[in-house]
């Protein structure tokens, strides 16, 4: 049975690149999905039967090693974080919402910062200091700017070989990174819309594409993300140092917020972690605390 992957879904068919010829095939996918509540997603590898030509059916979903819910895509080495340097302005809580999703997710996280020419001399100490953080936990960051020319070589080398999911806030310049790696994609772009604060949303469907020796999906954005599917324990895990403070907390379990004898706390007085990283987990903590529960 033919074997491909998913690279494009739209409109209930499936766009499979096919493992031997690389050739693409539309599919449709088995009524025994739909009975099931499965629903095939971008990156799936997947087992197809072929009709007709160049169309088909997808018969067997391979096992995922990750999915992500927002955007609706499978097995992923990693996310590259898109956030502007200005318009709109960058946002360490937003970040933190994003770096904990693609955490829980098992999915590794770059970060990369768009229109960094438009900064101001002061205005670059106060960033740098705050990716410095970021760095220092173990995040790749790549500073881009598309009218300077900067970054494109680092963040090409970055997606080399990986299958790569773009996201971030609408306007950041998603589209115009790619567009930079590669010329022929001719993706659409949209200019932030002054009255909304925001970019126009240009991308509609996730899609799979070839980008500097890898597969990258250009995907919808969106500003905000919730934790219904977090656990609070699981939480401290989508933080690394908070994580690896955490082995010597006395208490097992310790949520590192009243606890006492907690080594997370101990190190945020040492100021071993940031505490504008430990001031988003407690908000993060209190938000899945506080949320309805599910039945």
């Amino acid at each position: 049975m033919p074997e491909g992957k998913i690279l494009k879904a739209l409109s209930g068919f499936y766009y499979v690149e096919d493992r031997e010829d690389g050739e693409i095939y539309q599919c449709r996918g088995r009524g025994v999905f739909r009975k099931n509540k499965i629903t095939p997603l971008v990156g799936d590898d997947v087992e197809y039967k072929k009709e007709n030509g160049r169309e088909g059916y997808i018969l067997q979903i391979r096992e995922r090693k990750n999915e992500l819910v927002r955007p609706p895509i499978a097995n992923v080495d990693q996310a590259i974080l898109v956030f502007s340097a200005k318009e709109p302005d960058f946002h360490t809580l937003l970040l933190d919402r994003f770096l904990v999703s693609v955490e829980a997710s098992l999915v590794q996280p770059v970060i990369l910062i768009t229109k960094y020419d438009l900064l101001k001399p002061n205005e670059e100490g106060e960033l740098s200091s705050k990716l410095e953080v970021y760095r220092n936990i173990g995040y790749p960051v790549v500073l881009s700017s598309s009218k300077e020319q900067t970054g494109i070589d680092e963040l090409a080398a970055e997606l080399h070989g990986k299958i790569s999911v773009v996201c971030g806030q609408s306007g950041v310049g998603k589209t115009s990174i790619l567009n930079r790696l590669d010329p022929n994609l001719n993706l659409k772009t949209s200019q932030i819309s002054t009255h909304l604060g925001r970019g126009r949303h240009t991308t509609r469907h996730v899609e799979l594409l070839p980008v500097a020796g890898g597969l990258v999906a250009d995907t919808p954005g969106f500003s905000s993300l919730d934790f219904n599917d977090l656990e609070a324990p699981d939480l401290g895990g989508c933080f690394p140092e908070i994580s690896e403070k955490s082995g010597t907390c006395k208490f097992r379990g310790c949520l590192h917020e009243n606890e006492p004898n907690c080594a997370v706390k101990a190190a945020l007085g040492q100021n071993e972690i940031a505490s504008f990283r430990y001031n988003h987990y407690i908000q993060f903590l209190q938000e899945i605390k506080n949320r309805k529960p599910r039945y």
